[in-house]
């Protein structure tokens, strides 16, 4: 800034915050680098150079390059909103509803349950919430788990958790049968 002991700015002056500099002492506020024809940035009043402008900014937490435009803070990272994404399918999150694993790894919900949802001992899918739900049911029977509508009398066929006289589980050698199926199968097992 110029000061009474400075030389009068008459030609090839710069100005900045209503601030007049000679051409020679419009510096980088951080470096000393000249500015004068240059691109700059206001800093607390103050002309930074495109370089330490870049040294100011907060890093990505996943591709550790600078964060000049909208940033996104979440699982106490901060991330390009392109950056954050389901380590699973990697879709953009930004919006999104997410959740993380053990590891602090973070998973759209769907690819969530994909991986880590029970699976069902009858067709082998993940026990997850229905479309428009938020919580699932599942049936735990023999330390397997099922979905509600696999878990059925493996000879007939009848759902076992159904109100159906006769229905509940009566495991039989690691099999699930209704009263009536399990009665018949040990009749068959005492005349064999």
């Amino acid at each position: 800034m110029i000061n009474v002991s400075s030389p009068r700015v008459d030609v090839g002056g710069a100005s900045h915050q209503m601030r007049v500099f000679h051409v020679a002492c419009f510096k980088c506020k951080k470096c000393d680098t000249k500015l004068a024809g240059s691109s700059f940035y206001n800093i607390d009043n103050d002309p930074i150079c495109d370089k330490c402008y870049q040294d100011t900014l907060e890093k990505c937490t996943k591709c550790q390059k600078p964060i000049s435009d909208r940033l996104l803070r979440a699982c106490g990272g901060t991330f390009h909103v392109n950056c954050f994404t389901c380590s699973s399918c990697n879709k953009t999150l930004d919006g999104i509803p997410f959740t993380t694993d053990a590891q602090n790894n973070v998973h759209c919900v769907p690819c969530f349950h994909e991986k880590f949802a029970p699976r069902c001992a009858v067709c082998g899918k993940g026990i997850v919430p229905q479309e428009g739900e938020k919580e699932s049911v599942r049936v735990v029977a023999m330390d397997k788990s099922f979905h509600p509508d696999c878990y059925k009398c493996e000879d007939c066929g009848l759902l076992l958790s159904s109100k159906v006289e006769g229905a509940g589980c009566y495991p039989l050698d690691s099999h699930l049968y209704c009263k009536t199926c399990n009665s018949n199968r040990l009749r068959m097992q005492a005349t064999a």
